[in-house]
């Protein structure tokens, strides 16, 4: 059996009758009682008994009538469905994301694919750094969001956004009545690190800009993520390099300042997939990335900084 001959069987069987089951295919009488005779064949069975009026059921007829709408619907289904895949409009998105990314610009990129194509599941999975290249190259994941990631023949690194630093430090300490911060600031005070990797990250580029600076770094903890290290900010223990976008978490006890530092002004935010991913949604997501991307260029041109 083929789907066409479960057409022609449907539209006999509704009307009853050769010449109107024609009339509404579209087609000649003769071909439809070949098909319907052949469908018989097939199942070794007579469907239809011929009356003078036109045709009626037989019990073997109405069994496979019984079937057949829904046969038909699963195969549009099919059809449908295939066909929104195809043009990434249903399916599957596994992201791989990280703490101080889910602050601000990746919910919104995501809240942005989502109202585009709310068909496509999003799957979120906060994997490190390291996890996420790994969990690309085993295509377990279509994209990641990290910062930092060195360029590789097997991956796409595409930088989203340049985001500015901040210093996280508790309302009480003496600094919070500066309006911004230098590194000379800093100068062997206690600093909460994060995070605590070892492949290139924020905390290496805080190393560096002291070194750079010539102002002895005092580290009190290393961490892995940003709200433990606001947290401990909060707690007294020191204070935090950290981008804008950790203000958001609005812990009591915690005040920003604008890191003012030449080697240390901001970080990027990059999105990371295969070079050779052939998928429609991902193709629609990095889409959605990179109108983002413009935009968040264009207001910074306006506010007259530069992200990219």
């Amino acid at each position: 059996m083929d789907l066409r001959q479960m057409r022609y069987f449907l539209a006999l069987a509704e009307e009853r009758n050769f010449g109107r089951a024609s009339e509404r295919l579209h087609m000649a009488q003769p071909p439809l009682t070949r098909q319907i005779r052949a469908l018989e064949e097939e199942l070794d069975t007579l469907l239809f008994i011929r009356t003078p009026k036109g045709v009626e059921l037989t019990e073997a007829g109405q069994t496979l009538l019984d079937e057949v709408p829904n046969l038909l619907r699963l195969a549009q289904r099919a059809r449908d469905r295939t066909r929104l895949a195809g043009q990434g409009l249903s399916g599957r998105l596994e992201v791989g994301i990280f703490g101080s990314g889910v602050l601000d610009v990746i919910p919104r990129l995501l809240a942005r694919f989502h109202a585009d194509r709310p068909e496509v599941k999003i799957e979120l999975l906060n994997l490190g750094k390291a996890q996420q290249l790994e969990a690309l190259r085993e295509r377990r994941i279509s994209v990641g969001f990290n910062r930092l990631v060195a360029p590789a023949d097997d991956l796409v690194v595409e930088t989203v956004l340049r985001e500015r630093l901040v210093v996280a430090l508790p309302e009480s300490h003496p600094l919070c009545a500066r309006d911004e911060l230098r590194i000379a600031d800093m100068d062997d005070l206690p600093l909460i690190l994060y995070p605590k990797a070892p492949l290139r990250g924020l905390a290496q580029e805080v190393e560096a800009a002291f070194r750079a600076e010539g102002a002895r770094l005092r580290v009190e903890q290393e961490v892995e993520d940003v709200l433990t290290s606001v947290a401990l900010v909060a707690s007294g223990f020191g204070l935090c390099v950290t981008t804008a976008s950790t203000a958001s978490l609005r812990l009591p006890g915690v005040s920003y300042r604008p890191l003012r530092c030449d080697v240390l002004r901001d970080i990027e935010l990059s999105c990371l997939y295969r070079r050779d991913d052939p998928s429609p949604i991902l193709a629609a997501f990095l889409a959605v990335v990179r109108d983002f991307s413009r935009e968040q260029a264009a207001e910074s041109l306006r506010r007259g900084e530069s992200i990219l």
